[in-house]
Order: structure tokens, then C-alpha cells, then sequence
């Protein structure tokens, strides 16, 4: 892809999410969510494969389907209530309505389908973009509507802390896998936004630094099974002794960053009196747990049978970036000491 092209691209995406983050109109936030959809497509084709094809098809026709149900609401809540702003929506009907639009968009269960189908046919670099960045805008509008649908919410969080801790159990594909984990991370979102967002903001930074650090693991590696990391040994040594204390904070155990929002979340449902929700929430992060559990078996613990030049290759001086997955990395393990400051900063 031509430099010229990329950079165009890359800007229409941030332009997107841009314009939705400071939008309070209904139409100008839809506006942003277009541009970023379409922004992104021509990114997931640039392979020129008929797997790349397919997960693009598969996310516009997903991306497509939410758009034109919250264009729907949104006129439907300004035909009954005179209002286009996104902080003025009072009326259940359309409220619900985008709420389950946003959820599509995210990729929520039982929405979730099309995320695994997607993220597998992308190169490990869209798939990070696609997980990270292009979750910001539908949560921007999440947090600015302010729901208060409790039933369907907390009913939208359990169903994908269930169904992404399942549905990665048996799966070998780790783009597969860091889909699921995806709607699981998603699912804790999305169960205390309506008690406090800025825990919710809270926990969205700290999976995006997660995820960052996942992905770009991968791609030094140059692996996308589970079975390809056990050549990781010879690539990074250094980085592989690193990778189960990234993945354990994924699954969320202390005393590594991923613990605290699971544990702040834990608390805000207990203090909402929605000690079932929060059962059910630990119990299904044990379930994400035992695939993260596998990823570091492979990764660690199990060496391919190779010869010594095939071990050599840590010795090579590498061409990739790493500043990025070194902060990403850093932040994954370390933040977790600095519980009490966020909380303050973020005024929890």
C-alpha cells in the first residue's frame, strides 16, 4: 500500500473517532462512526486474500447493520422528544435501540458473532487497530448517554464475560482467542457503566495497554496458533520469559495491573447490591483464565525440537519497533501499586 494511501487512511480514522468524541449531536456522532467503518475496510483488504475479503464484507455488513439502527433510534427520539442531543436521550425505546446498536458495534454478546470471524482474517497489525482504537468512538457514545437500562446492561455484560470466557476454551487460533478475550474485557465494561463511567474509563485504558502488549508480542513473534510460539525461545528469549506475567494480567491476578479493574468492578457491583452479577462475573473469569493458562504452557514451558541454528535467531539484531510493546509491557505488570492514584485521578 503506498505510503500516501496509508497515511490518508490512518488519518480518516483518528478524523472519525475525532469527530464522534466531540460530538453532542446524534447525526454528527453517526457522521464519525462512518467515517471510521469506512476508513478501516481498505486497511483489512490491503492483503489482497480471500480471508481478508471476507472478514472486510463481514465487518462492513456488521458495522452497516448498527449504523442504520442508531440512525433509526436517534430520528425516533427526536420525532417523540424534540432531541437530537446525545446526553438528552430520555425516552426506554430509543435508548434500548442504541444501546443494542452499540453493542453490535462493539461486538457484544449475543451480538459478538461477527468479531472472531473478523479479527481471524486480519493481519495481527489491523487486528490490534481493531481492538483497540475502533472500540473508542461506540464507547464514547455509551458514556455520554449516561444508560440507565440496568436489566439489559448488566444482561449484555454477563452474557459476554460468559461467552468470551467459553468461547475461546477450545479454540487454537490466537487471533480467535484475543477476539474472545476481547468481548470477556468488554462484557466487565459494560456491567458497572452505568454505576460509575469513569471506572469504566478506567478499565478501557488498561485493556487497551493489555491488548497493545498481546498483540505486539504476536507479531514479533510472527505467530497466529498456538502450536508457532513454541518457537518463541529462539526469537526472544527475554520477552518469552515476560509473556505469562502479560497474559496472567489479562486474565485478571494480582499482583499485576489486570487485577485492579476486575477488583474495583467486583466492589462497585457489590456496593450496587448485585452480589449474583458479581458471582457470576469472578466465576466466568476463570473460564478466560484457563486459555490464557494454555497460551503461556505453549509459549513457556514447551520448546519445538530444532537445531542450534534455528536457536540462533534472539542473536540477530531485529528491525521491528519495539519501543511501544516495551512501554505497553512495562505498564501490564507494574501499574497495579498505582491503584490509589487512578482512583483519585479518575475521582472513582
Amino acid at each position: 500500500m503506498s505510503p500516501y494511501v496509508l497515511a490518508t487512511l490512518m488519518f480518516s480514522l483518528g478524523l472519525g473517532t475525532t469527530i464522534t468524541f466531540m460530538s453532542s449531536h446524534w447525526l454528527l456522532a453517526w457522521m464519525g462512526l462512518e467515517i471510521n467503518t469506512l476508513a478501516i475496510i481498505p486497511l483489512m483488504t490491503h492483503q489482497y486474500h480471500p480471508r481478508a475479503i471476507e472478514a472486510a464484507t463481514k465487518y462492513f455488513l456488521a458495522q452497516a447493520t448498527a449504523a442504520a439502527t442508531l440512525m433509526f433510534a436517534s430520528t425516533t427520539n427526536a420525532w417523540l422528544t424534540g432531541q437530537w442531543d446525545i446526553q438528552q436521550m430520555s425516552h426506554p425505546l430509543p435508548v434500548t435501540m442504541i444501546t443494542i446498536a452499540l453493542a453490535l458495534k462493539l461486538g457484544l454478546a449475543p451480538l459478538h458473532s461477527w468479531l472472531p470471524e473478523v479479527l481471524q482474517g486480519l493481519s495481527l497489525t489491523t487486528g490490534l487497530i481493531l481492538s483497540t482504537w475502533q472500540k473508542l468512538a461506540p464507547f464514547a457514545l455509551l458514556l455520554q448517554m449516561q444508560p440507565t437500562n440496568s436489566n439489559l446492561l448488566i444482561f449484555l455484560g454477563l452474557m459476554s464475560t460468559l461467552v468470551g470466557g467459553w468461547g475461546g476454551l477450545n479454540q487454537t487460533q490466537l487471533r480467535k482467542i484475543l477476539a474472545y478475550s476481547s468481548i470477556a474485557h468488554l462484557g466487565w465494561m459494560v456491567l458497572v457503566i452505568q454505576f460509575s463511567p469513569s471506572l469504566t474509563l478506567t478499565t478501557l485504558i488498561i485493556y487497551l495497554i493489555m491488548t497493545t502488549a498481546t498483540f505486539l508480542i504476536f507479531k514479533l513473534n510472527a505467530s497466529t496458533n498456538i502450536n508457532s510460539l513454541a518457537l518463541s525461545w529462539a526469537k526472544a528469549p527475554a520477552l518469552t520469559s515476560l509473556t505469562p506475567l502479560i497474559l496472567l494480567s489479562l486474565g485478571g491476578l494480582p499482583p499485576l495491573t489486570g487485577f485492579m479493574p476486575k477488583w474495583l468492578i467486583l466492589q462497585e457491583l457489590t456496593k450496587q447490591d448485585l452480589a449474583l452479577p458479581a458471582t457470576l462475573a469472578a466465576l466466568t473469569a476463570l473460564l478466560s483464565l484457563y486459555f490464557y493458562l494454555r497460551i503461556t504452557y505453549a509459549s513457556t514451558l514447551t520448546i519445538s525440537p530444532n537445531t542450534p541454528t534455528g536457536t540462533a535467531p534472539w542473536r540477530l539484531p531485529s528491525t521491528q519497533l519495539t519501543l511501544l510493546l516495551t512501554t505497553a509491557t512495562t505498564a501490564t505488570i507494574c501499574l497495579l501499586p498505582l491503584t490509589p492514584a487512578m482512583m483519585a485521578l479518575l475521582a472513582i
